[in-house]
């Protein structure tokens, strides 16, 4: 008999591999920063908080989640004597985006043939 089949949209869903979307970049505010980061050679925390138009804290917190998995690099400096943190997208972090786009893609496209 068999496994059972997925119903109607869940097939659709399961032939573009939704299921292996990376949940990391997936997320609205890490999908714009690594978007951000992979169009420039590196950003500042205020002009990826002014980009993005968040928060001091939701933008820490989202952007250590990409430090920790390897996707993004942060550099702590001065700048006469105000702090400075400037991020970058690491060779991982494209090779990330790269694959979520990918699959988004396929996703896309397979909605639009059905």
């Amino acid at each position: 008999m068999g496994a059972p089949r997925p119903k109607g949209g869940n097939v659709i869903l399961a032939a573009a591999g939704v299921s292996k979307l990376d949940r990391l970049i997936h997320e609205r505010l890490r999908l714009g920063i690594v978007s951000a980061l992979s169009v420039n050679e590196s950003l500042t925390f205020t002009e990826l908080k002014e980009s993005l138009d968040t928060t001091d804290g939701n933008l820490s917190v989202h952007a250590r989640k990409l430090e920790e998995a390897g996707y993004l690099a942060c550099a702590k400096s001065f700048a006469g004597r105000i702090p400075r943190t400037d991020y970058r997208l690491t060779a991982a972090g494209r090779r990330a985006l790269e694959r979520y786009l990918n699959r988004m893609e396929a996703l896309i496209q397979t909605v639009r043939e059905r």
